[in-house]
């Protein structure tokens, strides 16, 4: 805002003050009036359309979003991880460390909590006596877990992958009444979630096509029917083949192609859709501008038995309105059976590069 002109009214009052018995008889002194400032130029921000369209050569590396003209307001993020599993050897090391469950998140929760929602796939119920259990592939995680997620800024669980059913469909909805219990939603197949972020509505739906196929009639009706409720629509899906880098089928496990069912989602309506369970980082692609991740590797898990079990990425996704502008992987690197850190340099860069 331009100074209003002070010192130059001040100094008239003075004047006429001072020479109050020279003003002419029948004549009535007129007050001094300063100009009426110039109004500061209101920024001129983009609307999303005038942006140039968001390709995979602006993920990698992720394009500078500082060299447009964005209003503040009108961004948001969304960060999504990989698979979480607070079970086996990841609950045997919360236990050994006194019940620390802040432990599996105190090296990347200052990255999750900062985006406007943090969505993860928890990967094993939450059960009160969940016993001891340091091997096998029954799962399940402690109640306490959820100060964890608290910590880490996570906003909604998705349910839908093959472990989450470890101990039945009470284990299912006792983790739901926990996971409410701590102000954390939670989406699947039948169950829908819709956040709010400052006026813009992003909804979620989740499936699972491991040990299972999944109804591409009620996958489809179920996206189409969430569609005109929210501005953004996400969907994360359980799929593929374990531990390998590109997006295949694993016969007689996971018969869907996860290819073929990203694209029947974008096709039925989905902006983003979100993979899991190979426990490997794979493949990205674009289809018909909307964007698909298709596995994030694991983020809290206990396998320690090869590098890239170990290795996973933060997916943070940058929307203006209801328009994704920006794409950026946070490669992560598992210590100690529990605890995701981010990776640094030239090993992060190998993570993207691959």
């Amino acid at each position: 805002m331009r100074p209003t002109l002070l010192l130059p009214l001040l100094a008239g009052l003075t004047l006429a003050a001072c020479a109050g018995s020279a003003v002419a008889p029948g004549h009535t002194p007129t007050a001094a009036t300063s100009p009426t400032p110039t109004p500061s130029p209101t920024p001129t921000f983009l609307d999303p359309e005038q942006l140039p369209a968001l390709t995979l050569a602006d993920v990698f590396p992720p394009r500078d979003l500082s060299a447009f003209r964005l209003d503040p307001a009108r961004l948001r993020t969304l960060i999504a991880t990989g698979d979480v599993i607070p079970a086996r050897h990841t609950d045997v090391v919360i236990r050994s460390r006194g019940d620390d469950f802040l432990y599996t998140v105190a090296a990347t929760k200052e990255i999750t909590a900062a985006a406007d929602l943090t969505v993860i796939n928890l990967e094993a119920p939450l059960v009160e006596g969940c016993p001891y259990h340091d091997a096998g592939f029954t799962f399940c995680g402690r109640p306490g877990f959820t100060a964890a997620l608290q910590a880490a800024g996570v906003d909604l669980a998705t349910l839908e992958n093959n472990h989450i059913g470890n101990y039945g469909l009470e284990g299912i909805s006792e983790t739901e009444q926990t996971l409410a219990a701590a102000g954390i939603g939670f989406a699947d197949r039948i169950t829908p979630a819709i956040k709010d972020v400052r006026g813009l509505k992003f909804g979620f739906l989740a499936f699972n096509g491991v040990g299972e196929t999944i109804d591409r009639a009620a996958m489809t009706a179920q996206i189409k029917a969430l569609r005109p409720q929210v501005d953004v629509l996400a969907v994360a899906v359980h799929w593929g083949a374990e531990y390998v880098s590109l997006p295949q089928t694993a016969p007689g496990v996971a018969e869907d192609d996860p290819v073929e069912i990203a694209h029947l989602a974008v096709d039925a309506g989905a902006d983003l859709v979100i993979g899991n369970h190979p426990h490997w980082v794979q493949a990205v692609e674009l289809y018909k501008g909307k964007f698909i991740a298709y596995a994030h590797g694991n983020f809290i898990f206990d396998q320690m038995w090869s590098y890239e079990t170990r290795v996973g990425v933060i997916g943070r996704y940058t929307f203006y309105d209801d328009v994704l502008i920006g794409v950026e992987f946070i490669p992560t690197l598992i210590e100690e059976f529990a605890q995701p850190a981010p990776m640094q340099g030239a090993e992060a860069q190998a993570v993207l590069d691959g």
